[in-house]
């Protein structure tokens, strides 16, 4: 099934994304339009504590129009390895570091109208060691056992779309806490 792009144009750029309009023909010879979020690229985290508990942030996001629990993330900044912007993420955001990074494997967020690709990472062996957060940030943090955070999400208390992926990516790694 070939698409044939024709034109694309920038139709706005953001702090954070930039929007395009694609034309494209279409396997039987349609022209049609896409608009597309272009983004660089994104980290989440699934940092587990020496007790088996998962640090969460909960912060306000406008377009929910509420404060949502979520496992801590960020954007890649322009041309950065993954590792090092999740190891700075954590610091930002749960104010640990941690010692040790593995990742677990990537989605794209949400293929139909964006190119941002999500790196999951499990952190372990969190040490305190705080970097200051972004200026528009304001988050808390929250530990949670790691059955109970499986739980808050089948539940759908934890109702964001990135951090039940990365849970089910880290959950084949979570045997070592749970009993």
């Amino acid at each position: 099934m070939a698409f044939k792009l024709l034109k694309s144009e920038i139709l706005m750029k953001g702090r954070a994304f930039a929007i395009r309009r694609d034309t494209l023909e279409t396997p039987d010879g349609r022209e049609t339009k896409f608009d597309i979020i272009e983004h660089g690229g994104s980290v989440i985290i699934v940092p587990v504590d020496e007790n088996g508990n998962i640090l969460l942030v909960r912060q306000y996001r406008h377009a929910a129009g509420k404060d949502l629990l979520e496992l801590p993330a960020g954007t890649l900044d322009e041309g950065e390895d993954p590792q090092v912007c999740a190891a700075r993420e954590i610091r930002e955001e749960t104010g640990m570091a941690a010692g040790k990074l593995i990742r677990l494997g990537e989605f794209y967020l949400v293929p139909g109208y964006s190119t941002e690709l999500m790196v999951v990472y499990l952190a372990t062996d969190l040490t305190e060691d705080p970097l200051e957060g972004d200026p528009d940030e304001f988050l808390s943090v929250e530990s949670h056992p790691i059955a109970e955070a499986i739980q808050m999400a089948e539940r759908g208390e934890l109702p964001d779309a990135k951090s039940l992926a990365a849970l089910f990516l880290a959950k084949s790694h979570f045997n070592k806490w749970i009993r």
